[in-house]
Protein backbone atom coordinates (compact mmCIF):
# COMPACT_ATOMS: atom_id res chain seq x y z
CA UNK A 1 0.00 0.00 0.00
CA UNK A 2 1.14 3.33 -1.06
CA UNK A 3 0.61 6.83 0.14
CA UNK A 4 -2.61 7.11 -1.99
CA UNK A 5 -4.50 4.41 -0.02
CA UNK A 6 -3.38 6.44 3.23
CA UNK A 7 -4.98 9.45 1.63
CA UNK A 8 -8.57 7.12 0.97
CA UNK A 9 -8.37 5.77 4.30
CA UNK A 10 -8.57 9.89 5.81
CA UNK A 11 -11.13 10.64 3.35
CA UNK A 12 -9.73 10.81 -0.33
CA UNK A 13 -11.03 13.82 -2.05
CA UNK A 14 -13.22 15.24 0.87
CA UNK A 15 -14.40 18.50 2.63
CA UNK A 16 -10.42 19.19 3.26
CA UNK A 17 -9.18 19.05 -0.03
CA UNK A 18 -12.05 20.87 -2.16
CA UNK A 19 -11.16 23.19 0.54
CA UNK A 20 -7.36 22.62 -0.12
CA UNK A 21 -7.37 22.88 -4.14
CA UNK A 22 -9.87 25.98 -4.64
CA UNK A 23 -7.56 27.98 -1.89
CA UNK A 24 -4.27 27.21 -4.26
CA UNK A 25 -5.99 27.38 -7.62
CA UNK A 26 -7.47 30.87 -6.81
CA UNK A 27 -4.40 32.60 -7.38
CA UNK A 28 -4.13 31.37 -10.96
CA UNK A 29 -6.10 33.71 -12.14
CA UNK A 30 -3.96 36.60 -11.83
CA UNK A 31 -0.65 34.43 -12.68
CA UNK A 32 -1.58 34.67 -16.36
CA UNK A 33 -1.87 38.39 -15.46
CA UNK A 34 1.29 38.58 -14.43
CA UNK A 35 2.95 36.68 -17.18
CA UNK A 36 1.10 39.12 -19.98
CA UNK A 37 0.86 42.36 -18.01
CA UNK A 38 3.58 44.08 -20.47
CA UNK A 39 1.37 43.91 -23.27
CA UNK A 40 -0.65 46.39 -21.23
CA UNK A 41 1.99 48.26 -18.67
CA UNK A 42 3.85 49.26 -21.09
CA UNK A 43 1.53 49.28 -24.26
CA UNK A 44 2.49 51.87 -26.77
CA UNK A 45 -0.04 54.70 -27.58
CA UNK A 46 0.24 56.71 -31.02
CA UNK A 47 2.95 59.19 -30.70
CA UNK A 48 4.90 62.24 -32.68
CA UNK A 49 7.77 64.88 -31.66
CA UNK A 50 6.60 67.45 -29.65
CA UNK A 51 6.53 70.49 -31.16
CA UNK A 52 9.33 72.88 -30.21
CA UNK A 53 9.14 74.94 -27.25
CA UNK A 54 8.47 78.03 -29.28
CA UNK A 55 5.76 77.13 -31.73
CA UNK A 56 3.78 78.98 -29.83
CA UNK A 57 5.38 82.22 -31.10
CA UNK A 58 4.20 81.92 -34.48
CA UNK A 59 0.97 84.21 -35.53
CA UNK A 60 -1.40 81.53 -37.22
CA UNK A 61 -4.63 83.38 -36.56
CA UNK A 62 -4.84 84.27 -39.81
CA UNK A 63 -3.89 81.44 -41.23
CA UNK A 64 -7.09 79.72 -39.66
CA UNK A 65 -5.66 76.52 -39.19
CA UNK A 66 -6.41 73.57 -36.89
CA UNK A 67 -4.08 71.65 -34.53
CA UNK A 68 -3.60 68.59 -36.85
CA UNK A 69 -2.73 70.60 -39.84
CA UNK A 70 -0.59 72.73 -37.54
CA UNK A 71 1.02 69.96 -36.89
CA UNK A 72 1.76 68.82 -41.07
CA UNK A 73 3.81 72.17 -40.45
CA UNK A 74 6.37 70.75 -38.14
CA UNK A 75 6.27 66.91 -38.40
CA UNK A 76 6.56 64.51 -41.96
CA UNK A 77 4.47 61.96 -42.55
CA UNK A 78 5.77 58.96 -42.36
CA UNK A 79 6.30 55.92 -45.47
CA UNK A 80 2.96 54.88 -45.49
CA UNK A 81 2.02 58.54 -46.19
CA UNK A 82 -1.20 58.58 -44.15
CA UNK A 83 -0.25 58.92 -40.64
CA UNK A 84 2.55 61.56 -39.02
CA UNK A 85 6.19 59.93 -38.68
CA UNK A 86 6.76 58.73 -34.95
CA UNK A 87 10.53 59.64 -34.92
CA UNK A 88 11.74 62.71 -36.59
CA UNK A 89 10.56 66.42 -37.22
CA UNK A 90 11.18 69.27 -39.84
CA UNK A 91 14.39 71.13 -38.52
CA UNK A 92 12.16 74.42 -39.85
CA UNK A 93 8.70 74.94 -39.91
CA UNK A 94 7.65 74.04 -43.42
CA UNK A 95 4.54 76.86 -43.43
CA UNK A 96 3.89 76.75 -47.24
CA UNK A 97 2.64 73.25 -46.94
CA UNK A 98 -0.61 74.55 -45.91
CA UNK A 99 -1.43 76.17 -48.91
CA UNK A 100 0.51 74.27 -52.27
CA UNK A 101 0.90 70.44 -52.80
CA UNK A 102 3.44 68.70 -50.58
CA UNK A 103 5.59 67.77 -53.58
CA UNK A 104 8.78 65.95 -52.89
CA UNK A 105 9.11 66.38 -48.97
CA UNK A 106 11.81 64.15 -48.96
CA UNK A 107 14.77 66.96 -49.26
CA UNK A 108 13.64 68.49 -46.43
CA UNK A 109 15.87 68.79 -43.53
CA UNK A 110 14.70 66.50 -40.50
CA UNK A 111 15.93 65.60 -37.14
CA UNK A 112 14.86 63.36 -34.03
CA UNK A 113 12.47 64.49 -31.88
CA UNK A 114 14.47 67.02 -29.19
CA UNK A 115 12.03 67.90 -27.00
CA UNK A 116 10.70 64.52 -26.70
CA UNK A 117 7.13 63.28 -27.79
CA UNK A 118 3.69 63.83 -27.49
CA UNK A 119 1.44 60.31 -26.94
CA UNK A 120 -1.90 60.18 -27.54
CA UNK A 121 -3.49 59.11 -24.62
CA UNK A 122 -7.25 57.49 -25.94
CA UNK A 123 -6.36 53.97 -25.77
CA UNK A 124 -3.71 54.07 -22.82
CA UNK A 125 -3.92 56.96 -20.09
CA UNK A 126 -0.26 55.95 -18.79
CA UNK A 127 2.61 53.59 -19.77
CA UNK A 128 6.09 52.89 -19.35
CA UNK A 129 6.43 53.75 -22.48
CA UNK A 130 4.85 57.18 -22.42
CA UNK A 131 6.93 57.45 -18.80
CA UNK A 132 9.96 56.73 -19.36
CA UNK A 133 10.15 57.86 -23.78
CA UNK A 134 10.64 54.05 -24.61
CA UNK A 135 10.34 54.67 -28.53
CA UNK A 136 12.30 55.10 -31.23
CA UNK A 137 15.87 54.07 -30.30
CA UNK A 138 14.78 53.11 -27.33
CA UNK A 139 12.43 51.07 -28.32
CA UNK A 140 14.13 47.59 -27.79
CA UNK A 141 13.85 48.59 -23.78
CA UNK A 142 10.37 48.01 -24.10
CA UNK A 143 10.69 44.17 -24.80
CA UNK A 144 13.80 43.99 -22.35
CA UNK A 145 11.38 44.40 -19.90
CA UNK A 146 9.72 41.08 -20.44
CA UNK A 147 13.05 39.21 -21.08
CA UNK A 148 13.96 40.38 -17.79
CA UNK A 149 10.81 39.13 -16.09
CA UNK A 150 10.57 35.79 -17.61
CA UNK A 151 14.66 35.48 -16.79
CA UNK A 152 13.43 36.17 -13.50
CA UNK A 153 10.88 33.32 -13.68
CA UNK A 154 13.44 30.86 -14.96
CA UNK A 155 15.91 32.02 -11.89
CA UNK A 156 13.05 31.42 -9.66
CA UNK A 157 11.96 27.64 -10.94
CA UNK A 158 16.15 27.06 -10.23
CA UNK A 159 16.26 29.19 -6.75
CA UNK A 160 12.91 28.19 -5.29
CA UNK A 161 12.76 24.29 -6.72
CA UNK A 162 15.59 23.72 -4.95
CA UNK A 163 14.88 25.12 -1.74
CA UNK A 164 11.58 23.87 -1.28
CA UNK A 165 13.20 20.38 -1.24
CA UNK A 166 14.98 21.88 1.88
CA UNK A 167 12.72 24.23 3.81
CA UNK A 168 9.30 22.55 2.22
CA UNK A 169 6.74 23.57 0.00
CA UNK A 170 4.48 25.55 1.97
CA UNK A 171 7.50 27.49 3.73
CA UNK A 172 8.63 28.50 -0.09
CA UNK A 173 5.03 28.84 -1.33
CA UNK A 174 4.08 31.26 1.85
CA UNK A 175 6.89 33.53 1.20
CA UNK A 176 6.77 33.50 -2.31
CA UNK A 177 3.30 35.44 -2.19
CA UNK A 178 4.71 37.82 0.14
CA UNK A 179 7.45 38.43 -1.90
CA UNK A 180 5.10 38.98 -4.77
CA UNK A 181 2.80 40.82 -2.87
CA UNK A 182 5.53 43.57 -1.72
CA UNK A 183 8.01 43.47 -4.71
CA UNK A 184 4.60 44.03 -7.57
CA UNK A 185 3.14 46.75 -5.50
CA UNK A 186 6.35 48.34 -5.35
CA UNK A 187 7.35 47.98 -9.25
CA UNK A 188 3.82 50.62 -9.17
CA UNK A 189 6.34 53.18 -7.55
CA UNK A 190 9.86 52.93 -9.97
CA UNK A 191 10.71 55.85 -10.16
CA UNK A 192 12.88 54.95 -13.26
CA UNK A 193 13.14 52.46 -15.82
CA UNK A 194 15.94 50.30 -14.26
CA UNK A 195 14.18 50.44 -10.74
CA UNK A 196 11.31 48.49 -12.30
CA UNK A 197 13.16 46.26 -14.27
CA UNK A 198 14.63 45.00 -11.08
CA UNK A 199 11.51 44.39 -9.37
CA UNK A 200 10.08 42.60 -12.55
CA UNK A 201 12.53 40.27 -12.08
CA UNK A 202 12.21 39.69 -8.89
CA UNK A 203 8.40 39.00 -9.01
CA UNK A 204 9.28 36.51 -11.78
CA UNK A 205 10.94 34.30 -9.47
CA UNK A 206 7.94 34.68 -7.44
CA UNK A 207 5.78 33.92 -9.78
CA UNK A 208 7.75 30.83 -10.53
CA UNK A 209 7.61 30.03 -6.57
CA UNK A 210 3.87 30.07 -6.37
CA UNK A 211 2.59 28.11 -9.40
CA UNK A 212 5.32 25.44 -8.91
CA UNK A 213 4.98 24.91 -5.29
CA UNK A 214 1.76 25.54 -5.64
CA UNK A 215 0.88 22.85 -7.96
CA UNK A 216 3.12 20.32 -5.93
CA UNK A 217 1.27 21.00 -2.45
CA UNK A 218 -2.21 20.69 -4.43
CA UNK A 219 -1.36 17.23 -5.78
CA UNK A 220 0.23 15.81 -2.93
CA UNK A 221 -2.96 15.90 -1.08
CA UNK A 222 -5.31 14.82 -3.88
CA UNK A 223 -6.16 10.87 -4.41
CA UNK A 224 -4.29 9.17 -7.67
CA UNK A 225 -7.73 8.87 -8.96
CA UNK A 226 -9.04 12.80 -8.57
CA UNK A 227 -5.43 14.11 -9.72
CA UNK A 228 -6.25 14.22 -13.96
CA UNK A 229 -9.58 15.71 -13.67
CA UNK A 230 -8.54 18.29 -10.86
CA UNK A 231 -5.40 19.19 -13.11
CA UNK A 232 -7.86 19.86 -16.14
CA UNK A 233 -10.37 21.85 -14.43
CA UNK A 234 -7.54 24.04 -12.60
CA UNK A 235 -5.92 24.76 -15.79
CA UNK A 236 -8.60 27.11 -16.98
CA UNK A 237 -8.28 29.17 -13.98
CA UNK A 238 -5.09 30.92 -15.95
CA UNK A 239 -7.20 30.70 -19.23
CA UNK A 240 -10.18 32.74 -17.46
CA UNK A 241 -7.37 35.18 -15.82
CA UNK A 242 -5.99 36.06 -19.53
CA UNK A 243 -9.56 37.36 -20.15
CA UNK A 244 -9.63 39.09 -16.84
CA UNK A 245 -6.20 40.84 -17.33
CA UNK A 246 -8.21 42.39 -20.15
CA UNK A 247 -10.94 43.97 -18.21
CA UNK A 248 -8.76 45.09 -15.85
CA UNK A 249 -6.57 47.22 -18.19
CA UNK A 250 -9.52 48.64 -19.75
CA UNK A 251 -11.37 49.32 -17.19
CA UNK A 252 -7.74 50.76 -15.76
CA UNK A 253 -5.55 52.24 -18.36
CA UNK A 254 -2.57 52.97 -16.21
CA UNK A 255 0.26 51.32 -15.63
CA UNK A 256 0.69 51.80 -11.86
CA UNK A 257 -2.88 51.20 -10.95
CA UNK A 258 -2.66 47.98 -13.15
CA UNK A 259 0.47 47.04 -11.53
CA UNK A 260 -1.01 47.75 -8.09
CA UNK A 261 -4.33 46.15 -8.91
CA UNK A 262 -2.82 42.41 -9.99
CA UNK A 263 -0.72 42.50 -7.45
CA UNK A 264 -2.45 43.45 -4.00
CA UNK A 265 -4.55 40.27 -3.85
CA UNK A 266 -1.18 37.92 -3.25
CA UNK A 267 -1.81 40.33 0.50
CA UNK A 268 -5.03 38.18 0.61
CA UNK A 269 -3.70 34.65 -0.62
CA UNK A 270 -0.10 35.20 2.04
CA UNK A 271 -3.38 35.63 4.11
CA UNK A 272 -4.57 32.36 4.22
CA UNK A 273 -2.18 30.24 3.12
CA UNK A 274 -1.15 29.68 6.59
CA UNK A 275 -3.93 27.40 6.48
CA UNK A 276 -2.00 25.40 4.19
CA UNK A 277 -0.82 22.08 5.82
CA UNK A 278 2.85 21.00 4.82
CA UNK A 279 2.95 18.15 2.39
CA UNK A 280 3.13 14.65 4.90
CA UNK A 281 5.70 12.89 1.49
CA UNK A 282 7.89 15.78 2.28
CA UNK A 283 7.86 15.83 5.91
CA UNK A 284 8.27 11.78 6.30
CA UNK A 285 11.50 11.40 3.12
CA UNK A 286 13.16 14.18 5.53
CA UNK A 287 12.95 12.58 8.51
CA UNK A 288 9.75 14.80 10.10
CA UNK A 289 7.22 11.41 10.57
CA UNK A 290 5.75 13.14 13.89
CA UNK A 291 4.61 16.57 11.58
CA UNK A 292 3.60 14.26 9.04
CA UNK A 293 1.47 12.53 11.35
CA UNK A 294 0.10 15.51 12.73
CA UNK A 295 -1.18 16.72 9.34
CA UNK A 296 -2.95 13.77 8.22
CA UNK A 297 -4.48 13.71 11.13
CA UNK A 298 -5.76 17.51 10.49
CA UNK A 299 -6.88 16.27 7.12
CA UNK A 300 -9.03 13.21 8.98
CA UNK A 301 -9.96 15.57 11.28
CA UNK A 302 -11.87 18.19 8.65
CA UNK A 303 -12.73 15.38 6.41
CA UNK A 304 -15.07 13.97 9.12
CA UNK A 305 -13.13 10.95 9.51
CA UNK A 306 -12.51 11.21 13.16
CA UNK A 307 -12.61 7.12 13.75
CA UNK A 308 -9.20 7.17 11.45
CA UNK A 309 -7.71 9.21 13.67
CA UNK A 310 -6.59 7.22 16.53
CA UNK A 311 -5.46 4.27 13.78
CA UNK A 312 -2.96 6.56 12.60
CA UNK A 313 0.45 6.12 13.92
CA UNK A 314 4.05 6.78 12.67
CA UNK A 315 4.08 3.19 12.42
CA UNK A 316 1.26 2.84 10.03
CA UNK A 317 2.40 5.92 8.41
CA UNK A 318 6.03 4.27 7.60
CA UNK A 319 4.39 0.75 6.41
CA UNK A 320 2.37 2.67 3.70
CA UNK A 321 5.48 4.85 2.68
CA UNK A 322 8.06 1.93 2.34
CA UNK A 323 8.96 2.01 -1.31
CA UNK A 324 8.98 5.59 -1.29
CA UNK A 325 11.28 5.85 1.68
CA UNK A 326 13.70 3.24 -0.42
CA UNK A 327 13.28 4.93 -3.39
CA UNK A 328 14.77 8.29 -2.48
CA UNK A 329 17.84 6.74 -1.54
CA UNK A 330 18.50 6.04 -5.21
CA UNK A 331 19.75 8.98 -7.54
CA UNK A 332 20.31 9.87 -10.76
CA UNK A 333 21.05 13.12 -12.43
CA UNK A 334 20.67 15.19 -15.68
CA UNK A 335 23.73 13.57 -17.23
CA UNK A 336 21.32 10.12 -17.19
CA UNK A 337 19.44 12.00 -19.56
CA UNK A 338 22.23 12.12 -22.23
CA UNK A 339 24.12 9.25 -21.37
CA UNK A 340 22.14 6.03 -23.61
CA UNK A 341 21.28 6.75 -26.76
CA UNK A 342 17.56 6.73 -26.73
CA UNK A 343 16.97 8.81 -24.07
CA UNK A 344 19.55 11.08 -25.53
CA UNK A 345 17.42 10.94 -28.45
CA UNK A 346 14.29 11.55 -26.34
CA UNK A 347 15.61 14.41 -24.74
CA UNK A 348 17.35 16.13 -27.78
CA UNK A 349 13.97 16.28 -29.78
CA UNK A 350 12.22 17.35 -26.35
CA UNK A 351 14.46 20.35 -26.30
CA UNK A 352 13.64 21.98 -29.57
CA UNK A 353 9.67 20.75 -29.31
CA UNK A 354 10.04 22.84 -25.93
CA UNK A 355 11.67 25.81 -27.11
CA UNK A 356 10.24 26.17 -30.25
CA UNK A 357 6.30 26.01 -28.36
CA UNK A 358 7.12 28.48 -26.27
CA UNK A 359 8.91 30.94 -28.35
CA UNK A 360 6.12 30.66 -30.76
CA UNK A 361 3.00 30.88 -27.83
CA UNK A 362 5.26 33.79 -26.45
CA UNK A 363 5.81 35.84 -29.81
CA UNK A 364 2.46 35.64 -30.87
CA UNK A 365 0.66 36.59 -27.11
CA UNK A 366 3.12 39.28 -26.68
CA UNK A 367 2.42 41.59 -29.46
CA UNK A 368 -1.12 42.19 -29.47
CA UNK A 369 -0.69 45.86 -30.90
CA UNK A 370 0.51 44.93 -34.75
CA UNK A 371 -3.22 43.68 -35.84
CA UNK A 372 -4.61 46.90 -35.59
CA UNK A 373 -7.74 45.74 -33.10
CA UNK A 374 -8.33 46.91 -30.11
CA UNK A 375 -5.91 45.37 -27.54
CA UNK A 376 -8.01 44.64 -24.90
CA UNK A 377 -10.62 42.74 -27.54
CA UNK A 378 -7.95 40.68 -29.18
CA UNK A 379 -6.66 39.42 -25.67
CA UNK A 380 -10.02 38.20 -24.68
CA UNK A 381 -10.31 36.30 -28.08
CA UNK A 382 -6.48 34.92 -26.91
CA UNK A 383 -7.60 33.89 -23.72
CA UNK A 384 -11.26 31.99 -25.31
CA UNK A 385 -8.98 30.45 -27.41
CA UNK A 386 -7.52 28.21 -24.86
CA UNK A 387 -10.60 26.89 -24.36
CA UNK A 388 -11.40 24.67 -27.82
CA UNK A 389 -7.27 24.54 -28.64
CA UNK A 390 -7.32 22.21 -24.84
CA UNK A 391 -10.19 20.56 -26.19
CA UNK A 392 -9.12 20.02 -29.84
CA UNK A 393 -5.64 18.50 -28.54
CA UNK A 394 -7.46 16.05 -26.06
CA UNK A 395 -9.26 14.85 -29.20
CA UNK A 396 -6.41 14.43 -30.96
CA UNK A 397 -4.87 12.44 -28.37
CA UNK A 398 -6.88 10.20 -28.00
CA UNK A 399 -7.52 9.56 -31.58
CA UNK A 400 -4.31 9.96 -33.45
CA UNK A 401 -1.55 9.43 -31.01
CA UNK A 402 1.27 12.01 -29.53
CA UNK A 403 3.08 12.21 -31.78
CA UNK A 404 1.11 13.00 -34.85
CA UNK A 405 -0.90 15.58 -32.43
CA UNK A 406 2.66 17.35 -31.41
CA UNK A 407 4.25 17.10 -34.87
CA UNK A 408 0.78 18.05 -36.35
CA UNK A 409 0.31 21.13 -34.20
CA UNK A 410 3.57 22.60 -34.70
CA UNK A 411 3.58 22.28 -38.72
CA UNK A 412 -0.25 24.39 -38.36
CA UNK A 413 1.09 26.69 -36.03
CA UNK A 414 4.23 27.47 -38.29
CA UNK A 415 1.68 27.42 -41.55
CA UNK A 416 -0.20 29.80 -39.75
CA UNK A 417 2.18 32.69 -39.05
CA UNK A 418 3.49 32.48 -42.36
CA UNK A 419 0.05 33.58 -43.96
CA UNK A 420 0.21 36.47 -41.33
CA UNK A 421 3.29 37.79 -43.42
CA UNK A 422 1.56 37.47 -46.61
CA UNK A 423 -2.02 38.90 -45.41
CA UNK A 424 -2.14 43.20 -45.85
CA UNK A 425 -2.08 44.93 -42.87
CA UNK A 426 -5.13 47.05 -44.09
CA UNK A 427 -7.06 43.26 -43.69
CA UNK A 428 -7.03 43.41 -39.89
CA UNK A 429 -10.22 40.42 -39.58
CA UNK A 430 -7.89 37.92 -41.45
CA UNK A 431 -4.86 38.72 -39.79
CA UNK A 432 -6.40 38.47 -36.18
CA UNK A 433 -8.44 35.33 -37.26
CA UNK A 434 -4.61 33.94 -38.77
CA UNK A 435 -3.27 34.91 -35.22
CA UNK A 436 -5.95 33.41 -33.29
CA UNK A 437 -5.18 30.67 -34.70
CA UNK A 438 -1.57 30.10 -34.15
CA UNK A 439 -1.97 30.81 -30.75
CA UNK A 440 -4.50 27.88 -30.88
CA UNK A 441 -2.14 25.35 -32.12
CA UNK A 442 0.59 26.67 -30.01
CA UNK A 443 -1.66 26.24 -27.42
CA UNK A 444 -2.75 22.62 -28.20
CA UNK A 445 1.15 22.11 -28.27
CA UNK A 446 2.04 22.68 -25.07
CA UNK A 447 -0.88 20.37 -23.85
CA UNK A 448 0.42 17.74 -25.70
CA UNK A 449 4.39 18.15 -24.75
CA UNK A 450 3.28 18.06 -21.42
CA UNK A 451 1.61 14.73 -21.18
CA UNK A 452 4.38 13.45 -23.74
CA UNK A 453 7.13 14.38 -21.84
CA UNK A 454 5.86 12.37 -19.10
CA UNK A 455 5.07 9.41 -20.99
CA UNK A 456 8.63 9.02 -22.90
CA UNK A 457 10.71 9.27 -19.43
CA UNK A 458 10.62 6.16 -17.15
CA UNK A 459 9.53 6.34 -13.95
CA UNK A 460 13.28 6.63 -12.04
CA UNK A 461 14.42 9.92 -13.86
CA UNK A 462 10.41 11.32 -14.85
CA UNK A 463 11.07 14.69 -12.39
CA UNK A 464 14.35 15.54 -13.81
CA UNK A 465 13.58 14.67 -17.24
CA UNK A 466 10.73 17.39 -17.16
CA UNK A 467 12.81 19.66 -15.37
CA UNK A 468 15.55 19.02 -17.79
CA UNK A 469 13.49 19.77 -20.76
CA UNK A 470 10.73 22.64 -19.68
CA UNK A 471 13.73 24.73 -18.87
CA UNK A 472 13.92 25.65 -22.74
CA UNK A 473 10.71 26.53 -22.38
CA UNK A 474 11.70 29.48 -20.41
CA UNK A 475 14.51 30.54 -22.72
CA UNK A 476 12.19 30.62 -25.10
CA UNK A 477 9.52 32.90 -23.58
CA UNK A 478 12.78 34.87 -22.85
CA UNK A 479 14.46 35.01 -26.23
CA UNK A 480 10.60 35.76 -27.95
CA UNK A 481 9.76 39.24 -26.85
CA UNK A 482 13.60 39.89 -28.05
CA UNK A 483 13.11 38.48 -31.66
CA UNK A 484 10.18 41.33 -31.72
CA UNK A 485 12.95 43.53 -31.96
CA UNK A 486 13.67 42.60 -35.20
CA UNK A 487 11.04 44.05 -37.11
CA UNK A 488 13.12 47.57 -37.28
CA UNK A 489 15.61 45.71 -39.74
CA UNK A 490 12.61 43.87 -41.49
CA UNK A 491 8.60 44.12 -40.74
CA UNK A 492 8.43 40.22 -41.43
CA UNK A 493 11.60 38.43 -39.89
CA UNK A 494 10.52 38.30 -36.26
CA UNK A 495 7.20 35.82 -37.94
CA UNK A 496 9.72 34.31 -40.36
CA UNK A 497 12.01 33.73 -37.12
CA UNK A 498 9.10 32.18 -35.16
CA UNK A 499 7.74 30.36 -37.65
CA UNK A 500 10.81 28.97 -38.82
CA UNK A 501 11.48 27.48 -35.10
CA UNK A 502 8.29 25.30 -35.11
CA UNK A 503 8.99 23.72 -38.18
CA UNK A 504 12.24 23.15 -37.00
CA UNK A 505 10.37 21.73 -33.82
CA UNK A 506 7.80 20.22 -35.79
CA UNK A 507 10.69 18.28 -37.84
CA UNK A 508 12.41 17.19 -34.55
CA UNK A 509 8.79 15.39 -33.57
CA UNK A 510 8.73 13.13 -36.33
CA UNK A 511 11.56 11.34 -34.68
CA UNK A 512 10.10 11.05 -31.19
CA UNK A 513 8.22 7.45 -30.58
CA UNK A 514 5.26 7.32 -30.13
CA UNK A 515 3.41 6.66 -26.79
CA UNK A 516 -0.20 6.42 -27.03
CA UNK A 517 -1.96 2.93 -25.29
CA UNK A 518 1.82 2.26 -24.28
CA UNK A 519 2.64 1.05 -20.42
CA UNK A 520 4.99 3.74 -19.25
CA UNK A 521 8.87 2.73 -18.62
CA UNK A 522 10.24 2.15 -15.59
CA UNK A 523 13.65 2.09 -15.56
CA UNK A 524 16.18 3.64 -18.31
CA UNK A 525 16.65 -0.27 -19.49
CA UNK A 526 13.09 -0.14 -20.87
CA UNK A 527 13.34 2.87 -22.65
CA UNK A 528 16.40 1.53 -24.58
CA UNK A 529 14.75 -2.01 -25.00
CA UNK A 530 11.29 0.10 -26.18
CA UNK A 531 12.77 2.71 -28.58
CA UNK A 532 16.18 1.88 -29.30
CA UNK A 533 16.58 -1.62 -29.48
CA UNK A 534 19.82 -1.68 -27.63
CA UNK A 535 20.61 -4.11 -24.71
CA UNK A 536 22.91 -1.88 -22.59
CA UNK A 537 24.40 -3.08 -19.43
CA UNK A 538 22.15 -4.21 -16.74
CA UNK A 539 22.15 -0.61 -13.75
CA UNK A 540 21.20 -1.25 -10.41
CA UNK A 541 18.49 0.61 -10.27
CA UNK A 542 16.40 -1.70 -12.20
CA UNK A 543 12.72 -1.79 -10.77
CA UNK A 544 13.81 1.14 -8.52
CA UNK A 545 11.76 4.50 -8.67
CA UNK A 546 13.29 7.86 -7.91
CA UNK A 547 11.61 10.68 -6.09
CA UNK A 548 11.57 14.01 -8.14
CA UNK A 549 14.87 15.95 -6.97
CA UNK A 550 13.16 19.38 -8.32
CA UNK A 551 10.08 20.98 -7.87
CA UNK A 552 8.16 18.42 -6.15
CA UNK A 553 8.70 16.00 -3.64
CA UNK A 554 6.20 13.53 -5.36
CA UNK A 555 8.02 10.40 -5.57
CA UNK A 556 8.07 8.49 -8.70
CA UNK A 557 6.43 4.67 -7.81
CA UNK A 558 7.91 1.44 -8.48
CA UNK A 559 5.62 -0.56 -11.13
CA UNK A 560 2.37 -1.70 -9.32
CA UNK A 561 2.05 2.62 -9.45
CA UNK A 562 2.81 4.24 -12.83
CA UNK A 563 -0.78 4.60 -13.43
CA UNK A 564 -0.81 6.83 -10.85
CA UNK A 565 2.64 8.70 -11.85
CA UNK A 566 0.64 9.44 -15.64
CA UNK A 567 -1.90 11.21 -13.90
CA UNK A 568 0.55 13.12 -11.07
CA UNK A 569 2.48 14.22 -14.22
CA UNK A 570 0.01 15.56 -16.01
CA UNK A 571 -1.64 17.83 -13.26
CA UNK A 572 2.04 18.88 -12.57
CA UNK A 573 1.76 19.95 -16.40
CA UNK A 574 -0.25 22.83 -15.01
CA UNK A 575 1.61 24.41 -13.15
CA UNK A 576 4.44 24.73 -15.44
CA UNK A 577 1.76 25.74 -18.65
CA UNK A 578 1.31 28.87 -16.64
CA UNK A 579 4.59 29.63 -17.10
Amino acid sequence: MGFSELLQEVGGFGRYQWIHVTLISLPGLLMASQNLLNNFVSGIPSHHCRLPANHSLYNTSHLQVDQQQLLKVFIPMDSSGTKLDRCRRYVEPQWQLLTTSPGNVSQIQTEECLDGWTFDSSEFLATTVSEWDLVCSLRPLKQMIQTIYMGGVLAGAIIYGGLSDRFGRRSVLIWSYLQLAILGCSSALSPSYSAYCIFRFLSGMAVSGIILNGVSLKVEWIPTKERTLVGTLTSFFFTFGQMILAGLSYWLRDWRKLQVTVCAPQFLFFAWSWWYSESARWLVLNGRSEDALKSLQRVARVNGKTETIDKLTVEVLHSHMKKEIESSRSSLTAYDLLRTRGIRRISICLLAVWFSTSFAYYGIAMDLQKFGVSIYLIQIIFGAVDIPAKILAVGMLTYLGRRVTQATCLFMSALVIFANIFVPTDMQNTRTTLACLGKGFTSASFTTVYLFTGELYPTVIRQTGMGFVSTMARVGSMAAPAVLILDEVFPALPSVVYGGAAVLAGCFACFLPETLNVPLPETINDVEEKWSRLRPAPRREEGVSLKEGGDSCIGGVVSAESVALKELKEAEGIGLNAL
